[in-house]
């Protein structure tokens, strides 16, 4: 069983954050538009990793109501991408994350062309945190270009927990 969480009714929406909220120099934007054939979130920008910075990404909060959702009946996150052969990153929160650096995390790869991409609960690794994931109270994810000098290009069409 398969749960839309973006694009869908209701009041989920991308917005960006970029590495200037601490002093980095990375700048993006966030559109949205066509992608080929698909209705897309995208996430265009440079990374830079000058004045200790280095990510831009775009975080969607997954409940507005309750400030966190129960994922425990899916086995994970799927995203449907298109990028420019780079790696990104998933970074989801839970509301027992205190500190903005902290997150679980799972990179991917984002090709040229349309994929979706599954990324199973149990692949993430804790960042800067020690308590592993509880996805019962999951509340925020976030689509990451992270760690390095490059371009970023990521489009995001789809968002589900399977």
């Amino acid at each position: 069983m398969t749960v839309e969480l973006w694009p869908a009714q209701g009041q989920r929406q991308w917005r960006l954050v970029t590495d200037s909220v601490m002093g980095g120099m990375s700048r993006g934007t966030l559109t949205k538009e066509l992608k080929g054939d698909r209705p897309a979130a995208r996430m265009r920008g440079i990374v830079s990793t000058e004045n200790s910075g280095g990510f831009i990404q775009i975080a969607m909060d997954l409940d507005q109501e309750n400030g966190f959702i129960d994922a425990r009946g899916y086995q994970g996150i799927s995203i449907d991408v298109c990028g420019n052969d780079e790696g990104y990153g998933v970074h989801l929160r839970t509301t027992a994350l205190t500190r903005p650096q902290q997150s679980y995390r799972r990179g991917f790869f984002a090709s040229g062309e349309w994929q979706p991409i599954c990324l199973p609960f149990a692949q993430f690794e804790p960042h800067r945190v020690e308590a592993p994931i509880d996805v019962a109270r999951l509340r925020r994810i976030g689509l990451v270009a992270i760690g390095r000098a490059f371009v970023a290009d990521l489009a995001v069409a789809r968002l589900a927990f399977y």
